[in-house]
């Protein structure tokens, strides 16, 4: 047995009081479960302690919670391993982030992810004809959208999201997997509908600002991340989905400018994100009228000067060796009869195939 100390994040908005911290200490093995000290000092010290639990097995997803600051399941985190990743030997522990608080560590998941788990019809819609039996799917097929179906549905990666923090109406990265799971499975009927609907919503699959938060956060391996980029490419490069957020053209703009000068030359993405690469492009009326509409922040990069009048004229580039060594990048990649497409349960060499 050895002592732990806990600093729970305590919040009873029926009381009227502010959030504040509670310290207790327990008495447990340290290869127990941080859900396991938290229940002590329920059983302990305070019985309205609220913390939210179910299979203590790390397979309902029930009891995510912020862990020295970080998303990760209780029953899944050792008091030992918590301890040594604290900053002064305390654990704390605090409710999930982007999600209402309703008592202590629970939060409001029906307001924020179960609503937006909706938003993206998480259900099969058959196609037609249904066959008598059973469709036969490609095992490739079923072992790709594997990934995505290892969710539990927890929140980690939505209490860490960034483009939730700046924009809540983000549909959020648990919901994009789950997407990519219908849009992935060869027996889904609507994946043109299913990416034009996510491409086309402001705070759908070009919202995500790659900050990997998610991927972090997730405890079963999902990577969010890798399942909206992968809805990215197969709306823009296979359905050839041109969304009026501009999504598309704007990735491509990244693209383009890295493979030209082997970084990104900020003063040239907006006019290529609208124009395309062509050099008279961005003067077409059409996309003048769009330009005019990114006038504030160009304005805001010239003041930041994250643009300068200089970088415009004379942008800055790789040396020419350095841009060969990219460009190789490029053609190797571009060369490809078929895109590759990865996932953690996926493994071997690419020589083993």
């Amino acid at each position: 047995m050895s002592e732990f100390t806990l600093r729970l994040r305590r919040y009873d908005p029926e009381s009227g009081g502010a959030p504040y911290w509670e310290e207790h200490t327990i008495d447990l093995e340290p290869h127990r479960s941080v859900l396991e000290g938290i229940l002590q000092c329920k059983a302990r010290f305070d019985g309205s302690i609220g913390i939210r639990c179910s299979c203590r097995a790390a397979i309902c997803g029930s009891c995510g919670v912020r862990i020295n600051g970080d998303p990760d399941l209780a029953c899944h985190t050792h008091l030992d391993r918590a301890k040594k990743h604290s900053k002064d030997g305390v654990i704390e522990v605090e409710p999930m982030g982007n999600m209402p608080v309703i008592k202590d560590l629970i939060v409001d998941m029906e307001t924020v992810h179960w609503k937006k788990i909706r938003r993206v019809t998480p259900w099969l819609i058959a196609k037609q004809p249904v066959p008598e039996r059973e469709y036969i799917v490609p095992r490739e097929a079923m072992v790709d959208v594997t990934q995505s179906m290892a969710c539990i549905q927890c929140g980690a990666c939505v209490s860490d999201c960034l483009s939730m923090e700046v924009d809540p109406e983000f549909i959020g990265p648990a919901a994009l997997a789950k997407a990519y799971r219908f849009v992935g499975d060869p027996r889904d009927d609507q994946h043109f509908e299913r990416l034009k609907d996510l491409a086309e919503d402001t705070h759908g699959i070009y919202d995500c600002t790659h900050c990997f938060a998610c991927i972090d956060a997730c405890p079963k391996g999902v990577a969010p991340m890798s399942q909206i980029m992968r809805l990215r490419r197969l709306a823009g490069n296979d359905f050839k989905i041109e969304d009026r957020n501009n999504g598309e053209r704007h990735e491509a703009a990244f693209v383009s400018l890295v493979k030209q000068y082997g970084l990104l030359n900020e003063a040239e993405l907006l006019p290529r994100s609208y124009g395309g690469d062509s050099p008279l492009a961005k003067f077409k009326p059409s996309v003048a009228a769009e330009m005019a509409s990114t006038l504030p922040a160009i304005a805001r990069a010239l003041l930041r000067r994250k643009v300068t009048p200089a970088a415009v004229l004379k942008p800055h580039k790789l040396a020419k060796e350095d841009r060969d060594q990219v460009k190789r990048i490029y053609d190797e990649v571009e060369g490809r009869e078929q895109r590759d497409e990865f996932n953690i349960y996926i493994t071997g060499r690419d020589e083993d195939r």
